[in-house]
């Protein structure tokens, strides 16, 4: 199977981008940790600081399915439904090099 990244965009609520920041580097941690996790990269946006993205590799499609559906992520991302402004928006891409 090919590794895949993983690019999700988050919009917090302007009162709760720090919040929000921490849960993403919480999540962060966390992935860290799970089998198959390849590396992450936060990006701020220059254009509206409230724009909060992540990319992160994995082993596989398979084994980041499964991480979406473990306690662990369920835990690290509690809450944050609260923080966004809207909801995330994240695409799955096949690395090629």
């Amino acid at each position: 199977m090919a590794m895949i990244g993983v690019l999700t965009h988050h919009w917090a609520k302007a009162d709760k981008v720090d919040e929000a920041k921490a849960l993403l580097a919480r999540n962060g941690q966390a992935q860290s940790r799970a089998p198959g996790y390849g590396a992450r990269q936060t990006f701020v946006s220059l254009a509206d600081p409230t724009k909060i993205s992540t990319l992160v590799t994995w082993d596989s499609n398979d084994i980041y399915d499964a991480w979406r559906a473990s306690p662990e992520r369920a835990a690290a991302m509690a809450g944050a439904a609260e923080l966004w402004a809207q909801s995330p928006e994240s695409e799955r891409f096949e690395m090629q090099d």
